[in-house]
């Protein structure tokens, strides 16, 4: 649903922020289930392939995360405008930032198709899995550029605070990957049997859909798209802008690859059936995080409006609000992970030396969501409030303050077990030292220093 602006900036705070993150809720919740639905298709075609798609998921978080931190500046930006009532500069940014994450994302794309086997080499990937590999990522690759309209034109819908046209399209896409999967997959009907190319068509044809739909959205009902060529001071001053919070953002972002990716290359050590369970253990993750994501997704443009409006004691009130929800979700998920969890590993694979290592992973690292899920909320809030530096500290202190060293260290003491536990310690770290970062008396700041401009 669309709040206006006044409602935003006025209605009672709770109600506000569930009537903007439900409709999220249903879209991030689709979206991270194609992801869980890929996996179990994947699955069906042996572990080599499963472990060859648990090697993709940080190079994929890589691009898709680049795209979300620019996302992340543009809806600060973006909301920020809509707050003070300036909508030629909501059409301005959303255009020049569109065309800057395009050019962006096309440089991923040559870089990653000429580096595409040193990369995954690096990740600890035997020679084997690297054609598996390299079935997936080609098409994807090439794909991606339609990915970008959609994940950045989103974002600056959803300064605008609506909601929900964001999830119809991310829930559209979503369901047409699902419904292609098992036909490009195992060739059901008149269709191929294209196997891992299949389950990456699949996604890039539900790309090309929600790009056409994103495009007339931003152009035709918002008229966020202006068609002219901005003079390069324009370009500048607006990328400027939008890299001042989306750099820090990008940086950010990047944390969750990078520590899925080291994850992954410890879990290397212990053999390809750790690798293919940690990618599942990472999709089901995604799956039962979408609560707390839908919530941060929200939290960008809220903090930004009222920020905006000059109002900041109401994003106060949204993190008190959002703390209780975390962990609220994240306690109730765990119960429900821990009494099912083998048959949940039992849905992706019938092989028991993954099943061993799922298992206790659904059992116990889910018990600390709840700090994750209110970093993630806090860290969102600084963007928005146009402070992306406290942002990538506070993500920073999980992957460099706690997880990682925690990781080496319970791998040398307890193998997969150790790690899981650094997990759990990161995770609840990283929501404390959120909380305490927060409480700090300038940790957000009021009106001043609400420009986003870059220091000259």
């Amino acid at each position: 649903m669309k709040l206006n602006k006044e409602q935003v900036t006025e209605a009672a705070v709770g109600p506000t922020l569930l009537r903007m993150a439900l409709p999220m809720v249903a879209g991030i919740f689709t979206m991270m289930l194609f992801n869980v639905v890929d996996t179990f298709f994947i699955g069906q075609l042996g572990p080599r392939e499963l472990a060859a798609i648990g090697f993709t998921f940080p190079f994929v978080f890589v691009i898709t995360g680049t795209t979300m931190g620019m996302g992340i500046g543009m809806a600060s930006v973006v909301s920020r405008a809509v707050g003070g009532d300036d909508h030629k500069r909501v059409a301005e940014t959303t255009t020049r930032g569109l065309i800057f994450v395009m050019l962006l994302v096309i440089g991923f794309v040559l870089a990653g198709l000429s580096l595409h086997d040193s990369l995954f080499r690096l990740l600890g990937a035997e020679e084997e899995l690297l054609p598996l590999i390299r079935q997936y990522m080609v098409p994807w690759l090439l794909g991606v550029p339609f990915l970008v309209m959609p994940m950045i034109g989103n974002s600056a819908i959803r300064a605008t605070g609506d909601s929900l046209t964001p999830s119809l399209i991310i829930s559209t896409a979503a369901l047409v990957n699902m419904a292609l999967d098992p036909l490009l997959i195992f060739g059901i009907g008149p269709f191929p049997r294209l196997e891992m190319t299949g389950a990456a068509l699949a996604t890039v044809f539900s790309y090309m859909l929600v790009f056409i739909a994103a495009a007339y959205i931003l152009i035709r009902r918002e008229r966020m798209i202006l068609f002219e060529w901005p003079a390069w001071k324009a370009l500048k001053e607006t990328w400027g802008q939008l890299l001042f919070i989306g750099l820090p953002a990008v940086a950010t972002n990047m944390l969750i690859p990078l520590t899925n990716g080291i994850l992954t290359r410890m879990m290397a050590g212990y053999g390809p059936h750790a690798v293919a369970a940690f990618g599942v253990c990472t999709r089901v993750e995604s799956l039962v995080m979408v609560g707390a994501f839908a919530m941060t997704t929200i939290m960008v443009p809220f903090a930004g409006q009222n920020f905006g409006a000059g109002k900041p004691e109401r994003v106060q009130a949204a993190l008190r609000f959002g703390l209780r929800y975390c962990l609220t979700i994240s306690l109730t998920l765990w119960v429900l992970l821990a009494l099912n969890a083998p048959r949940i590993a039992g849905w992706f694979t019938d092989d028991p030396d993954i099943i061993a290592i799922i298992v206790p992973f659904l059992r116990w690292v889910p018990l600390s969501y709840g700090g994750f899920g209110y970093m993630l909320l806090v860290t969102a809030t600084f963007n928005g409030a146009g402070h992306p530096g406290r942002a990538m500290l506070l993500f920073g202190s999980r992957l460099f303050g706690f997880t990682v060293p925690l990781a080496l260290i319970g791998s040398w003491l307890a193998g997969i077990p150790g790690i899981f536990a650094a997990l759990i310690i990161g995770n609840v770290g990283a929501g404390s030292f959120g909380y305490w970062l927060n409480k700090r008396r300038d940790a957000v700041p009021g009106q001043k220093n609400t420009d986003m401009r870059p220091p000259l």
